[in-house]
Formats: structure tokens, sequence, C-alpha cells
């Protein structure tokens, strides 16, 4: 079932727009509910501001409605096992829990499995701001 979010975002990253990087980047989730939301980067001229692939898949994600998330699936065209970044992985702690799947992918399928919990240990808790 995994295999099928490392296609989503394989998908997604064929769409990225990434002409000052070259460098573009997939993600999948996928909701409690099967629901499926992809995302890839989108670099602007004002490089290196734009969103990365996690960013627009949360996006997309919001605004359906949110749900549960389960897991998450990254690739990137030029990286094997590639990794959120620290400001994505702050981002996916936000939405999804400590022991959400998240699949590190290379072109040709995941690499390794590991958590949202394992990627950002110490991460920022909201709870704080109430």
């Amino acid at each position: 079932m995994s295999h099928d979010l490392f296609l989503a975002a394989r998908d997604a990253m064929a769409k990225a727009h990434a002409p000052y990087s070259k460098f573009p980047v997939g993600a999948a989730l996928r909701t409690a509910e099967g629901r499926v939301f992809s995302g890839a980067n989108i670099e602007i001229a004002s490089y290196p501001e734009g969103w990365c692939a996690e960013t627009t898949m949360l996006g997309h994600y919001v605004m359906a409605g949110g749900g549960d998330i389960m897991e998450v699936a990254v690739v990137a065209e030029r990286m094997a096992r590639i990794t959120p970044c620290g400001g994505c992985r702050q981002r996916l702690a936000e939405f999804g829990r400590p022991d959400t799947k998240l699949h590190l992918c290379d072109e040709s399928g995941i690499v390794e499995t590991t958590t949202l919990g394992a990627m950002l240990p110490l991460g920022f808790q909201g709870d704080v701001l109430k």
C-alpha cells in the first residue's frame, strides 16, 4: 500500500517548478480515511523563497478538510533517501503524530521508513502558545 503513496509523490515531483535549483521534490500523504494529498516544490525568482513539496502537500490537505495523517512519502529526483528540511519537519509534526510513518524514497521506491518523531524528536509544541 505504501508503494502507491511513493507513486503519488513521484508524480507530484514531475510537476515541480524548480528552475533555479534544478532540484525537483515530491511529497504525498495518506489520511486514516485513505485520502491521498500530494505536492511539489515551487520556486520563485527571489530564490530561495518559494515553498517545499511538503508545504504544497499540506496546503492541499488543509484545504480539503485535513484528517489523521497515517503516512508520508518524500522523493527527490537527484537525491536518494531524501528527508524533509527542518522547517518541513516542524510542519509535518504540527499535523501528524510522532508515530506517523515517514517513507524516504529514491526514484525507484521507498528506501527507508522512519517516523515523524524520529525525524524531529524535540519539535516545538504549539500548545505553549495557548
